[in-house]
C-alpha cells in the first residue's frame, strides 16, 4: 500500500474497533478493545506527525497552517486516549470517553479523507507515496504505543522523543500484558 492507502486502512481499522467496543459482551472485552484502540491510534498519530505532516507542510501551499490545526486536533485525541488508558476496567466513564473519542476520530478521518489525502495524492509523485508507505509500515513496528499529549509533535524534537517514548511504551505494554498489534 502507498502511504495514503495505509492511512486510510488505519482509519477503517479504528472504525471497526469502535464497533467492536459497542458489541463487546463483557467489561474485559471492552477493556481489551480500549487497549488496542489506544495502541493503534497512538501509533497512527505519531507516524502522521513524524512522517506525513512534515511532507504536507513542504508540498501543500497552505501546509503549515493546515498542519498546525491538525496537530491541535491530535493533541485533543491524545488527551482523550490518555484518560481512557488510565481508567480501570469497568469504570463508568469509559463509555462517555469512547463517545468523545469517536467524535474526535470521525472528524479527523473526514478531514483527512475529504481534504488532506486527496491534496497529497495530487501533490506527491506515486513513487514517493509508495516509498513513504513502505517506511510507514516499517515504522509502525517501533512507534509509540501510548498517547503522549505533552510530548513534542513536530520534528526535529519529535524525532528525538518518539523512540524513547516507544521503548518505554513497549516495556509497559509487556509488563501489563497488553495485546500486540
Amino acid at each position: 500500500m502507498d502511504a495514503l492507502e495505509l492511512l486510510t486502512h488505519d482509519h477503517r481499522m479504528v472504525e471497526q474497533l469502535f464497533r467492536d467496543y459497542h458489541a463487546a459482551a463483557s467489561v474485559d472485552q471492552r477493556r481489551a478493545v480500549v487497549e488496542v484502540m489506544v495502541r493503534e491510534l497512538s501509533k497512527h498519530a505519531a507516524l502522521e506527525e513524524l512522517m506525513v505532516y512534515p511532507l504536507a507542510k513542504r508540498v501543500l501551499p497552505d501546509g503549515s497552517e493546515d498542519i498546525d490545526d491538525r496537530l491541535g486536533a491530535h493533541t485533543a485525541v491524545k488527551k482523550t486516549l490518555l484518560e481512557l488508558d488510565r481508567l480501570p476496567p469497568g469504570d463508568e466513564r469509559a463509555d462517555r470517553l469512547m463517545d468523545e473519542l469517536r467524535h474526535e476520530v470521525e472528524q479527523h478521518v473526514q478531514d483527512d479523507e475529504d481534504d488532506l489525502l486527496p491534496r497529497l495524492r495530487d501533490a506527491v509523485p506515486q513513487q514517493d507515496l509508495d516509498e513513504l508507505g513502505r517506511l510507514l509500515d516499517k515504522a509502525k513496528q517501533t512507534a509509540p504505543t501510548r498517547p503522549h499529549p505533552h510530548a513534542p509533535d513536530e520534528p526535529p524534537a519529535l524525532a528525538l522523543a518518539a523512540p524513547l517514548a516507544a521503548a518505554y511504551d513497549r516495556l509497559r505494554d509487556r509488563l501489563q500484558r497488553r495485546p500486540k498489534t
